[in-house]
């Protein structure tokens, strides 16, 4: 009886990859290579288990097997990391800014913004997005459920049209580890 529930789960997850086009990863892998050349940040954020793989991708992205090949990471930050800042906008100003107003001081034309979210809804990711798009930064979005008003709103959104939560943050991994592993055989010259 377990198998089979097990076995749907894995066959959910191979299925929201069928008919995915993968020139969307490869248009995320370039800017991410590009941004590594030319020494500009990637920011990335999500809430809950969407923020933990941003602290996750971020981590491969600064120090994974690319970097560790080449001895030099991106220069990613997880805009979650910070609890002191995240609580302090949180209570001052409001949650729904806790990453726009990280990157309006921290970001710059250029760089890249990466937002994780299962459902595309979450004013805060909104925001980020909207802001990083007034600063002239390109900004991709790794989206499940109907991708939300994020679908729209990002340059490039990679939506996996799957209503399934846990799915949804194990797509946004995979799609982190396939880059990770790209970059490693396509570092900067």
């Amino acid at each position: 009886m377990e198998k089979t529930f097990f076995d749907g789960y894995v066959n959910r997850l191979l299925a929201s990859f069928s008919g995915f086009d993968g020139d969307k990863i490869a248009d995320l892998a370039g800017s991410l290579r590009k941004a590594w050349e030319e020494g500009r940040q990637v920011f990335i954020c999500g809430n809950g288990g969407s923020a933990a793989n941003a602290l996750h991708i971020a981590n491969d992205l600064f120090y994974g097997k690319a970097a560790k090949k080449t001895g030099k990471g991106i220069r990613a930050h997880a805009l979650p990391a910070n609890q002191s800042v995240v609580t302090c906008l949180a209570n001052d100003v409001s949650y729904d800014e806790i990453f726009s107003r990280q990157l309006s001081v921290l970001g710059n034309p250029g760089d890249l913004l990466l937002v994780l979210s299962g459902s595309g809804n979450s004013a805060n990711i909104v925001k980020a997005l909207e802001t990083a798009k007034k600063m002239g930064m390109k900004t991709y979005a790794i989206l499940g459920y109907s991708g939300g008003k994020c679908l729209g709103l990002a340059d490039v959104p990679l939506h996996f049209a799957v209503h399934d939560m846990q799915i949804s943050e194990d797509i946004q991994l995979i799609v982190g580890h396939m880059i990770m592993q790209w970059l490693c055989e396509n570092p900067p010259a």
